[in-house]
């Protein structure tokens, strides 16, 4: 058995590990059906779809259902949370919506670019491996779980509360998080799309202004989603506010900025034009073209 497998096995565990741990501490204070815990149900509901698909992608060696179940996932273990709660109010209601939206739109984006595609190049060394095919769609299941924890716990929590200042901010981010994803994934699509730009890297819109705006939006929406949950969650459940903590981290330290900006030193790195847009503009953060520039100069000057 090859190394990769075997790490894959061993991965395997310590992910359910992980979720149990983050299923229990959910599930105090929460609802429950039928004596079961509605947070940890859905907990068990998001890995369950996950491995149900699997065997199919694994079967036609396709990567093509991966986002799609994702985005799928969310949809359903939201809409189950409301629907098995025994008492849910405005705020779970209206996190529920929020998610749905989000996944809606972010899943038919996702959808159409690998159609596009033909494939996801991030698979091509793993779906051919049992093992590292599984564990990417059991990863997926705590990729769910973890961004959702927050507004789970508040679906199912048994603390109500009527929606308040606080909750209209945290709509108000989540509302400037999705805008600046949806804005910044339009305007890549627009960019792709024009024969003109095949080969070249986007530079204009809000990517004049962030390397990675998608990015700064989708932890912006989830820091979000904690503010409305925060008010209502009670003891342990206040270790479900890892959610936007754990979206940041994933895409500025593991999966995301670190992969495309590899990606893209392999593609453009050394090209005049590519590393001055790099020296001009915030890898994450949206700022002013030049501001990065501007401040990294001033540290070194001081």
């Amino acid at each position: 058995m090859k190394k990769s497998d075997r790490n894959a096995l061993l991965a395997f565990p310590l992910i359910l590990l992980v979720a149990v741990g983050v299923g229990w501490a959910g599930s105090q204070d929460g609802a429950t059906v039928g004596g079961i815990p509605v947070f940890a149900l859905g907990v068990a509901l998001a890995f369950v779809i996950q491995w149900l698909v699997f065997i199919p992608a694994f079967l036609l060696q396709s990567e093509r259902f991966y986002d799609l179940t994702g985005s799928l996932t969310y949809v359903t273990v939201a809409v189950v949370a409301v629907a098995a709660s025994p008492d849910p109010d405005a705020r779970a209601f209206l996190l529920a919506v929020l998610v749905v939206i989000w996944a809606a739109r972010l899943g038919s984006y996702l959808v159409r670019r690998i159609r596009k595609a033909g494939k996801d190049d991030r698979f091509d060394e793993i779906k051919t491996s049992f093992p590292r095919f599984l564990i990417a769609w059991t990863t997926q299941g705590l990729w769910v779980t973890l961004t959702l924890a927050a507004a789970l716990a508040a679906i199912t929590t048994t603390e109500r509360e009527a929606l308040g200042a606080v909750a209209y901010v945290g709509l108000a981010i989540w509302v400037v998080g999705i805008a600046v994803e949806a804005t910044a994934d339009y305007q890549k699509s627009r960019f792709r799309a024009d024969p003109a730009n095949k080969g070249r890297f986007i530079n204009s819109g809000l990517w004049s202004w962030s390397r990675h705006p998608n990015y700064f939006g989708e932890i912006v929406l989830w820091v979000g989603v904690a503010v409305i949950a925060a008010p209502v969650l009670q003891g342990w459940q206040w270790a479900t506010l890892i959610s936007p903590v754990f979206v940041a981290f994933l895409l500025i330290r593991v999966s995301g900025i670190p992969m495309l900006e590899k990606k893209a030193d392999q593609k453009w790195g050394g090209q005049e034009d590519y590393e001055a847009y790099k020296s001009r503009t915030s890898v994450l953060v949206p700022l002013p073209p030049g501001r990065r520039a501007d401040a990294r100069r001033a540290g070194e000057d001081g």
